[in-house]
This record gives structure tokens, sequence and C-alpha cells, in this order.
């Protein structure tokens, strides 16, 4: 036949009404604006629950109290999910879609207006019963409303959508984080002002509800079976080819949910280890710990009663300190013990040690007696630190501000020490080591939680273009084709990233963070686009919406599991003196995606087939 004479294929979105252009519209809005909740939530748990329970970001309740948070919503999704998608079933695809989002919307706004912990984690579990059916409710009303040639096409868009979005919270909060650091939002906390945002998706709800319409497949099945058979969790379960199909897609769905909440999304752990990592590694190249941070110990270690109130005044943490060799942090350990034991002194310290060899080098430290200072000496160390300080700032307007700051403190500093005795010289040497090794700390926090959000935005960069490819790959070969090609690339990409990505090894840490990352996203969190294509083809109308609530729900408890896997990973690692063992950890989870090859050469084939009916 002559290829002339074949008829050309028309793009997918050719002969869509525009009533098919609205619901199109809306279910993006409406899963977009979920996913951008979700980013928001967290970039921000760890700053909110800070400022709810007025303790430092770095403290260890701190980050306890944030993971619990987020199985309170995980578990909030789970339930919502299921209820949800139910009540999609039974009550309409269309009215539940618009609830789900009134209620995701409306609980995450409410997130910024929390007073406390507690009220802050039941405004969480109710967001995540929102977040858990919005999911469900649109992708079946968009699955059932598109005709058959656009269905996948537009299921992918949705989730591209969800990608894009999620790129859009990273970059709001970088840039809000950016205008923090010249002095915006300290009157009314960046973290209230992104959560109150979420208020935004139920102004879009109200204002669509009324023109929303149900689907006539879903008309057509309850009219034909009634309302009672419509979401019927015993019928789902009783049928031989339901009951495997859900099966199969909870399986799938577990795989990756693990992958992504397990291993995906602590990309950016390890961008902040690993930059972590290099900082440090800076500071004892430049010596700044013996200098600056064992200098500090000394002084402090030789009159407690003199210099720990400044400390303390100053917010100077344990944390703040840097250890001479990595996986340590001497001064830091003994700077603690003096916060609790101001009696404590130079020869009484060692004995608290944990080890023998940390007690050893405790001894080292402390014997060496403090540098003898005189106003230029105090001065010399304050321009050192100022020197390094500048260094460490990128940006050109705020390196002019810091400048004109150290300037006046300068000047402030020359005006105390001249004509000044012993005691006060000795004095403002300690605030000068304070205020550095304290700008440090801020320092390199500040270029590593940009770097986190750079990764964040990147990571999403690269699902958008992997969901628009697993999605014509699924088209083409096939479901499960598309399914063994991104697990097995995520499979081989998780081990190479979390073995390389920001040590240096291959090129800068800043350099490989640009490049692996997007490519990392790029095969992970692809896979929900595959999943919006395949789920809805699994069931029938009156148990879609129920069943695709079960396949992600219940691997959201399941999967639940995966980021304590990855935590018990790390400390198994760490035992054997690794440096930074969530590498190993990372590249051990990615076995998880072995198992989503087997479970799709499982599950049927769909490829080219209506939405099943019975």
């Amino acid at each position: 036949m002559n290829d002339n004479n074949k008829t050309p294929v028309e793009p997918w979105y050719k002969g869509l009404t525009r009533y098919h252009w609205f619901v199109f519209v809306v279910c993006c809005l409406g899963w977009g604006m979920d996913t951008f909740d979700q980013q928001v939530f967290n970039l921000m748990r760890i700053p909110a629950l800070a400022g709810l329970m007025g303790l430092d970001p770095t403290h260890a309740t701190v980050a306890k109290m944030g993971g619990f948070a987020t199985s309170i919503m995980l578990l909030g999704w789970g339930f919502g999910g299921i209820l949800f998608g139910i009540m999609a079933d039974k009550y309409g695809r269309a009215r539940t879609m618009i609830t789900t989002i009134f209620v995701y919307a409306a609980f995450t706004g409410m997130s910024g207006l929390a007073s406390c912990w507690w009220d802050f984690f039941i405004y969480r579990f109710l967001c995540g019963m929102g977040v858990g059916g919005q999911f469900a409710a649109g992708v079946t009303l968009l699955a059932e409303t598109m005709p058959g040639n656009a269905r996948s096409k537009a299921l992918g868009w949705l989730q591209m959508t969800g990608a894009f979005c999620n790129v859009m919270a990273a970059t709001l909060a970088m840039c809000c984080g950016i205008l923090e650091g010249f002095g915006y939002f300290s009157d009314f906390p960046l973290w209230r002002f992104l959560f109150l945002v979420g208020f935004a998706p139920a102004l879009v709800a109200f204002a669509v509800m009324r023109h929303l319409e149900e689907p006539k497949a879903w008309k057509d099945a309850i009219a034909a079976g009634g309302v009672k058979k419509a979401g019927s969790v015993s019928d789902l379960f009783s049928h031989p080819r339901w009951r495997y199909n859900v099966i199969i897609g909870m399986c799938l769905a577990t795989c990756g949910v693990i992958g992504l909440w397990g291993i995906g999304f602590f990309s950016v752990d390890l961008t902040r280890t690993a930059f972590r990592f290099v900082k440090d590694q800076e500071a004892r190249v430049w010596n700044e710990i013996e200098t600056k941070d064992f200098e500090l110990i000394r002084m402090l270690a030789n009159n407690p009663k003199e210099f720990l109130p400044i400390a303390q005044d100053k917010r100077l943490s344990p944390l703040n300190f840097i250890g001479s060799v990595p996986r340590t942090n001497d001064a830091g350990a003994i700077y603690l013990l003096f916060v609790e034991n101001s009696d404590l002194n130079t020869e009484t310290v060692p004995t608290k040690a944990g080890t023998p060899e940390e007690r050893a080098r405790w001894e080292t430290i402390l014997t060496q007696e403090p540098q003898s200072q005189d106003a230029q000496t105090v001065l010399a160390l304050f321009d050192a630190l100022s020197k390094n300080q500048l260094q460490r700032v990128q940006w050109r307007s705020a390196k002019n501000r810091l400048q004109a700051e150290l300037d006046e403190r300068k000047s402030k500093l020359t005006a105390t020490l001249t004509g000044a005795d012993q005691q006060v010289i000795d004095r403002a040497a300690f605030e000068v080591l304070t205020d550095g090794i304290a700008a440090r700390a801020k320092s390199i926090t500040s270029y590593v939680s940009i770097w986190a959000g750079i990764t964040s935005v990147l990571f999403n960069l690269g699902a958008v273009f992997g969901t628009w490819v697993i999605v014509a790959v699924a088209d083409r070969w096939g479901r499960r084709i598309a399914f063994t090609l991104f697990f097995g690339a995520s499979f081989f990409m998780t081990i190479f990233v979390f073995m390389t990505m920001g040590a240096g090894k291959i090129m800068s840490p800043e350099n490989e963070v640009l490049i692996m990352t997007p490519i990392l996203g790029f095969c992970i969190l692809s896979l929900f686009g595959g999943y919006a294509v395949y789920f809805p083809e699994l069931f029938p109308t009156r148990l879609r919406s129920t069943a695709i609530s079960f396949c992600y729900n219940i691997a959201r408890f399941v999967a639940a599991l995966g980021p304590a896997a990855l935590g018990l990973l790390t400390v198994f690692y760490s035992s054997y003196d690794v440096a930074e063992p969530i590498r190993y950890a990372g590249a051990t989870m990615a076995a998880t995606f072995i198992f989503g090859i087997i479970f799709a050469w499982l599950g049927p084939e769909t490829k080219g087939q209506p939405l099943p009916e019975e």
C-alpha cells in the first residue's frame, strides 16, 4: 500500500469540545494546587514546628516532630483517599472532587494560623484527607469525560501539571527565602505566609462548582445498577478480575510511592548532607576549626562564668561548631557540657567524654592555653573573620549589605578597644569569635537550603518531561514496556545518583546536582504519570474511583515504612564508619524498583482497549 494513502493521525486534542477543555483545566488545576500544597508542607514543616515550639530548627525534637507531622498527614491521606474514593462512586465524581479541594485548601490555610504543634497536626491530618481524595476523584472524572483517543494524553498532562506546580511551590519558597535574607518576613514568618497561600484553591472550587457536571458513564452506571452497588468494597474484592487488578495496582503503587517518599524526596536530604560536608571540609582546609572553634572553647573553659552568658545571649548552638574530622564535633560537645553545668573546668570536662579516644582529643584541645589578646590582635581577628564571611556570600547586593554592616561593627569595636583593659579586650575577642562561628553556621545553612530548593525544582522539572515520555511510550509500546523501562531506569539512576551526586567525583558538586537531579526526577516521579493512565483502565465505572483510591492509599499505608527503612539503613551503614551513610542506604532502597518490574508483567496489558465494563 502506498504510504501517501494512509490516514494521517490527528493530534489527541482534535475534536475536544469546550466542555472537555473545561473539565480538563479544572482537573489539572485541582491536582496541581493539591501538589503545590504538598510541596509547601515538605519545605515548611521544620520552620513551622520550630516556630510553634520555640526551638531552633536544627533541634532534634523539631526533626522528630516533623516526621510525626508527615506520618499524620499520610495517615489522613490514606483514610481520606479511601473515604472520598467511595463517595465519588456513590455520589458523583464532580461534587466529590470539589469537596476534596475545599477540604485540602481550607486546612492548608488553617495550618498557617496554627497556634501550637497539636492543632498544626490536626490541620495536617484533615488536609491529608482532602489531598488523598482529590486525585482519585479527579483522575476518574477526567478519564470518563474525555474521548477514548484523548484519555491517556489528558491523564498524562494532569500528572505533569502536578509536577509543574511542585516546581512553582519550590520556586516561590526559594524566592521568599531570598527575600527573608534581606529582612522581609521578620514580623510575619515565611512559613505562615506560604501556608496561607493554600486558601487560594477554595476560590477556584467555588467558581467552577456550579458548572461541573457528572460524566455520562457514571450517570448510566448509577441508573443501571443503583447507587447501593456503586463504590461497593465487597463487590470490588469478591469479583476475581477486579480483586486481582486492585491487588496488582496496590503492589505497583507501593513500589512507586516507596520510591518517591522513601528515595526520591530524600535526594533533597542527600544534597543537604553532601553540600554541608563540602562546606565543613572548606572550613577545615582554611584551618578555622583550630583558630575559631577550639580557640573559643579554650577561652570558655578558662572563664565560663564570664563568657558563657555571652555565648548564650548570642544564641550560639552546639550545632554551630564543626569537627576537626568528619562525624565529630568535639567543640560542640564541650560547649554543651558547659551549657548544662557551668561549674566545669579544663580538668573536669575530659572526664565527661564518652570514649577514651574522645577524652584524649578533649585533653589535647583544653591543655593548650588561649592565645594572648591585645587590641590589634582582636581587630586582625575581626578582619579575618569578616573576609571569610564575605567569601561565603554569593549575591552582590547581599555582599554589599554585609560589607556595610561589618564596617559599622568594626568602627564600634575599634572605639570599644581604644584604651581598654585586658578584661574588656578578652571579652571583645570572645564576642568576635562567637559572631564569626554563628555567621559561618548561618552562611552554610543558607547555602545548603538554597541548593536543597534547587534540587527540589530540578527533580520536578525532570518529572514534567518524564511524565510526557512515559505516556508516549505507554501509548506506542504498551503499559508493561513503559513501566519496565522506567522502573529499570529508576533502579540504576538511584544507585548512580546516591553514590556520586554532590561528592565531586565526576565534576563540581554543584554541576552534579544540576545534571543528575532532573534525571532522577525524570525516572522516579514520572511513574505516577503511568499510574494515572493505567489504573482507570483496570476497573468498571461503578467501582473505578473506589479501586483507584485503594491502589494509591493502601499503598501509602505500606509505603509509610519506606522513610523508616531508609533511616534504619542509614543507621546500619553508619556502624561501618562511612562518611555519608545515607548514600548507601538510598542505593540499597533502589531494590524496590525491581519489584515494580515484576508486578508490571503480572498485571494485564490495557493498550488500545476501552475502559472495562461488566
